[in-house]
């Protein structure tokens, strides 16, 4: 018998699979279909595609997971409009899909090759979860890109930051919970999200119970302010700033057994560890350590004899073959050989801006700083982008493709483009709703990231 490729195999299993392939008036073309490990893709591609691809990875799905190729509708028809090519994959699983999320976007690539041709050039994007995805696409496969724009990232790889939840679940349990939350090897969920909904709740209702929720907010470098529609609180305003976290400490906690499960379960038993932590240092190291020790006098509670009780609690060990695991799944080594730009807002609640510290420190040591460039939104909330702040970021990384140069990324000329955009872009999804929102890209230093390790750790 003839051999095949693995390529042309998965041409033809594309093109058998496609579930929708329609041509429009004006000649575009939308395409979705199933890759053969079960996830679905979605292509569009413009009638005058200028050669260039944009490769999407979504963040992490816990519900439906339908194929998705860019951020929202605005952006998606703006870069539509302007020549651009969009494809995107769902992964083949839901939850820390890393593992499955990488070749299936690399698959994506191939379908799209074998029905239109090998771009020009492709660059990758993704928020959340898929700014690690698109950070481990262009260090695996450096040969498919030529740029790359990861936003709000889980860009201090995925061991540190899922250390830094196990600091805080660790933090919360000895303190509050009284050992009855599980922190790992987790067994019931149902019964961890509970106890985090009474515990935490009840502690709210006193000031000792508030400065422990500021130290447990502390060690994941949780931000003063969190909902971009609330305003932001003074400086030294800390019971607001307490306030404003207790509620994302609330959910974090209650929602964090859930996606522990699913990853020990991936991981093949407990990746994380706190060995070796020093709680006391970790607190002179976070943004949020003036609140704590403000909120833990006011309280008239010992800081002191808070952090000796962690010091003398039980330490967690890792799983030697589940941390390999979650290593692989991934931590990044700073190899980049094309132009890399990352957005992260300042407050952002669910990844830390920290974590853009973490990859510039890893990107340096590998000596390719050159080609990494961070800018930063000033606003609460987890991928909070308006449209045209997204938009203005792909310009200027598409103007430093063209021209070997980085240009055009003050705060004032990246929020004059965005801004000149107009109102149809200059809006950010809340409650449901597009509301306007001026652009508010400003110069900010990513503080350091409490929790690193990389290759380098090795």
């Amino acid at each position: 018998m003839r051999n095949i490729s693995n390529r042309t195999l998965l041409a033809w299993f594309a093109l058998i699979s496609i579930a929708a392939f329609c041509l429009n008036a004006a000649a575009q073309s939308h395409i979705t279909g199933t890759l053969p490990d079960g996830a679905t893709y979605v292509i569009d591609v413009p009638a005058k595609w200028n050669g260039t691809l944009l490769l999407y990875s979504h963040g992490i799905a816990w519900g439906p997971n339908p194929a998705r190729n860019a951020t929202d509708p605005l952006a998606h028809g703006y870069l539509l409009r302007h020549g651009y090519a969009l494809a995107g994959s769902s992964y083949a699983t839901i939850g820390w899909a890393v593992h499955e999320a990488i070749p299936d976007q690399i698959a994506t690539l191939d379908v799209f090759a074998s029905l239109f041709g090998t771009p020009i050039q492709t660059i990758a994007w993704g928020h959340s979860m898929g700014g690690l995805i698109t950070a481990g696409l262009v260090q695996r496969h450096p040969d498919r890109f030529a740029a790359a724009l990861p936003m709000c990232g889980i860009l201090g790889g995925s061991v540190g930051w899922v250390n830094t939840t196990l600091d805080s679940a660790f933090t919360f349990n000895t303190l509050i919970a009284g050992g009855t939350y599980e922190v790992v090897n987790i067994t019931n969920p149902d019964q961890d999200y509970a106890i985090a909904q009474a515990d935490l709740t009840a502690a709210q209702e006193s000031p000792q119970g508030q400065a422990r929720i500021a130290l447990i907010a502390a060690m994941y470098d949780t931000p003063d302010w969190a909902d971009p529609s609330s305003p932001e609180p003074a400086p030294t305003d800390y019971a607001t700033w307490e306030a404003n976290q207790f509620p994302v400490v609330l959910g974090s906690l209650g929602d964090l057994p859930y996606f522990r499960l699913d990853l020990e379960a991936r991981a093949g038993g407990n990746p994380s560890w706190n060995t070796g932590v020093n709680y006391a240092t970790q607190l002179k190291r976070s943004e949020d350590n003036a609140e704590v020790q403000a909120l833990y006098a006011a309280a008239g509670l010992s800081l002191d004899a808070d952090l000796a009780t962690l010091r003398n609690a039980a330490r967690i060990a890792s799983d030697p073959g589940a941390e390999k695991y979650l290593s692989e799944n991934i931590i990044l080594n700073g190899q980049i050989s094309i132009p890399v730009l990352t957005l992260h807002t300042t407050d952002d609640p669910v990844v830390p801006v920290e974590d853009e510290q973490a990859y510039a420190a890893v990107v340096r040591k590998a000596g390719n700083q050159s080609l990494l460039r961070q800018r930063f939104i000033h606003r609460a909330g987890h991928c909070q982008f308006t449209p045209a702040e997204m938009i203005a970021g792909f310009e200027t990384l598409f103007s430093r493709m063209a021209t070997g140069e980085w240009t055009g990324l003050s705060p004032s000329t990246l929020n004059a483009e965005a801004t000149a955009l107009g109102p149809k872009y200059n809006v950010l999804r809340l409650n449901g709703q597009w509301v306007p929102m001026a652009a508010a890209y400003e110069k900010f230093q990513s503080p350091p990231f409490l929790r690193p390790f990389d290759a380098f750790s090795h």
